[in-house]
């Protein structure tokens, strides 16, 4: 068993308590994995409410939909962990051919670290110094270890050099230079005579190694295939022009990465015409909400509506009807500390009641969010009741994954067959 799955199977050791939402008050002090060979149903097995629940289908479907896309377009796969936190989903990406693991921040580099996972892309500049201090130790500790995050400025290259230097630490630091989406976007340089300007800061910085450009689609704006492709058009010509200057002499590799959930064809496409250069390329995708989907957003702007392909929204989220105090008015017993609401609103799928399970009334919907309700609009005419449970969709797949810390994995007949833990 290798690293990654010996520390990914330890956490079937976690003891069950109050710590973990919806799951059943009578399995406090099981292990996760005793409570999971149980194969508890959601419907019977003592499951509370409100109870987030994930497709073990649907998500082994979107695993092997993107191992599929990423190898039949010649992309490397970093998918962007921040999403779930979930080193069980890292370890099933990694199986399925991922090149690494990309994470926004330091904690989430440590915990990619604690389960082992020895290749990581920080998709952000690194300048707190006792992040750089530890990532310096962990780099020299571990020469199996291959780690690269962003740059986007000669006072970012100033500050990582003077804490790498004062740390002593012996291996360099990959880096790739941030070209921004445009004005008005989120992070990166924003000139190709800016990035120039980072690169030549790197090479000046002897704890430093400038191994490729890379950056987000997703903040182009006022984005639409065109501009995302101009776009994409220009950090390929970043990294060849970078190359004929001799920016990427140390490198045994240049990476070339950008990618979110919404743009992947785009980034194939353009990525499918990177030219040689003086070493191998790494083009290398970062998409992250892609694993559980959602019913909404990504619904609406994954590329799989204008190419072939599709995924499967994983969530469902169940809640009990608590309250309906006027004939048109109902409210559930969950609300911002369970279900998303950055991207939307959930959406009603289903109700279970006393006859049954049911498709929901197309007038059943969320009109509102409080911290532990959800305001429910109903047909005056429909039966929902309190005691009734409510199945809903979401929307947004990073806000709904850092709400819960153990989530189960059912099968479509609602046998859970694992937990899944996530580490925010």
């Amino acid at each position: 068993m290798d690293v990654v799955a010996e520390r990914v199977a330890a956490l079937r050791g976690e003891r069950v308590d109050h710590r973990f939402k919806g799951l059943p008050p009578d399995a406090a002090g099981l292990t996760v994995g005793e409570l999971a060979d149980q194969r508890r149903t959601l419907t019977d097995g003592g499951f509370t409410t409100p109870l987030l629940v994930l497709s073990a289908d649907a998500l082994d479907h979107n695993l092997d939909v993107l191992e599929r896309w990423t190898t039949e377009h010649g992309l490397a796969f970093a998918p962007h962990g921040k999403t779930s936190m979930a080193p069980q989903l890292f370890a099933r990406q990694l199986e399925r051919g991922a090149w690494g693991i990309t994470v926004a921040v330091p904690h989430q580099v440590r915990v990619c670290r604690a389960f082992g996972i020895p290749r990581v892309f920080l998709a952000n500049e690194l300048v707190d110094p006792a992040a750089l201090r530890w990532l310096g130790a962990e780099l020299d500790a571990d020469p199996g270890f291959s780690f690269v995050c962003y740059v986007d400025s000669v006072r970012g290259v100033q500050l990582m050099d003077e804490v790498l230097r004062a740390a002593g630490v012996r291996r360099a630091v990959d880096v790739v230079v941030e070209l921004g989406a445009g004005a008005g976007a989120r992070t990166g340089a924003r000139t190709e005579a800016d990035c120039a300007a980072v690169a030549s800061a790197v090479a000046a910085a002897g704890s430093l190694r400038l191994v490729g450009v890379a950056g987000y689609e997703g903040e182009v704006p006022d984005a639409n295939p065109e501009r995302v492709r101009a776009w994409l058009r220009r950090l390929v010509a970043l990294a060849a022009e970078l190359d004929r200057g001799g920016a990427f002499a140390d490198a045994e590799r240049i990476v070339v990465s950008a990618g979110g959930s919404a743009w992947f064809d785009a980034v194939a496409d353009v990525f499918g015409g990177i030219p040689a250069m003086s070493v191998p390329v790494l083009p290398l995708l970062r998409s992250g909400a892609y694993v559980t989907h959602d019913d909404s957003h990504y619904a609406r702007v994954t590329p799989f509506t204008r190419v072939p392909g599709h995924l499967e929204p994983a969530f469902r989220l169940w809640a009990h009807v608590v309250s309906r105090p006027a004939p048109g008015q109902a409210f559930l017993n969950a609300g911002k500390r369970d279900a998303p609401y950055d991207l939307g609103l959930p959406a009603p799928v289903a109700v279970r009641d006393a006859a049954g399970l049911r498709p929901a009334p197309s007038g059943l919907r969320v009109s509102g969010i409080s911290d532990q309700h959800l305001w429910l609009e109903v047909p005056p005419d429909d039966a929902l009741a309190v005691g009734d449970l409510v199945c809903l969709g979401l929307s947004h797949p990073c806000t709904t994954f850092d709400k819960w810390p153990l989530i189960p994995l059912a099968t479509p007949d609602g046998t859970v067959t694992d937990y899944i833990r996530t580490f925010f």
